[in-house]
């Protein structure tokens, strides 16, 4: 290749319900690598991305929640087996991103797929482990069934790129809610290409919706949203966290309790975060009817 070739420089889009558009805003801003090295252009996210991004989360709920366990769980081990298919790519995007060695990024990737299979491994358990045929005094069958949350608003972890956008975002996913995640600001490049992966796998449109920008700023507009069910405030600092959780107070949301520091994703995993996205139904039915 010459020498003298001019590189292409992108602009990376938003992920809106199974489409990529521009920012209404037209902003964007750059992305540098870990050296400072000018990588790319993300669209900076406004407040109407994020109320578009919502309204598709909440179109595709209905479908994706009613989806049996077994259906979610085979869309996700696809989308891990097309993360696998790119795994050179994100390789390179994390080692950009976060500076780390290559043995290191790979290790990170392949933890990430890993990851990602594991949560697709529980959709058609959960359920088991989490309800319950509640024993009852009279003539009634009781029992506990774990149901969705509906609409989640995921700030993902500033640090890791990859592997702790995974392991924020899967769990959401395999317990049929739906997701509006923004991506780390600093370190995009592996949560866009993570959207165009689940833009091509089976993954319906709006299930998982990818905005880039400031979690200071979208987080605010999620929070005080009146159709997200929860908040996740990984990614925000945590001075700012406070306020998360007092703007999500004014419309009943579940504000999931997160370590101050960011946590060692590689550590395994367990099944807290699928329990938090779940709310109990309890059913009685009289007997011998």
């Amino acid at each position: 290749m010459s020498e003298n070739r001019i590189a292409v420089a992108k602009t990376y889009k938003l992920y809106l319900g199974g489409k990529f558009p521009r920012s209404e805003s037209g902003r964007v801003y750059p992305v540098t690598d870990a050296k400072g090295k000018f990588l790319a252009n993300a669209s900076h996210a406004s407040r109407k991305d994020v109320r578009d991004a919502v309204v598709a989360a909440r179109k595709a709920f209905g479908g994706w929640s009613a989806a049996t366990a077994y259906n979610r769980g085979q869309v996700l081990y696809r989308v891990a087996e097309m993360l696998e298919g790119r795994r050179e790519q994100f390789v390179t995007e994390v080692i950009a991103s976060e500076g780390v060695p290559a043995r290191k990024a790979q290790s990170l990737v392949d933890a990430s797929i890993d990851r990602w299979v594991w949560y697709a491994g529980w959709t058609d358990k959960i359920a088991s482990v989490l309800g319950s045929t509640n024993p009852v005094s009279g003539p009634y069958f009781s029992f506990t069934v774990p149901e969705p949350t509906g609409v989640v608003g995921v700030l993902a972890p500033q640090q890791s790129s990859l592997l702790g956008l995974v392991s924020v975002l899967a769990p959401v996913l395999a317990t049929g809610s739906t997701a509006v995640v923004v991506s780390s600001a600093d370190r995009p490049l592996p949560a866009i290409t993570l959207s165009e992966v689940l833009a091509t796998a089976d993954l319906p449109g709006g299930v998982a919706n990818l905005l880039t920008g400031q979690a200071w700023e979208l987080g605010g507009w999620l929070a005080t949203h009146g159709d997200v069910n929860a908040i996740d405030p990984t990614g925000a600092n945590p001075e700012a966290r406070a306020d998360l959780a007092r703007d999500a107070a004014g419309t009943v949301k579940r504000v999931l309790t997160v370590p101050e520091a960011e946590p060692d994703w590689t550590e395994a995993p367990d099944i807290s975060r699928l329990r938090r996205y779940l709310e109990a139904k309890t059913v009685w039915h009289p007997l011998g009817v």
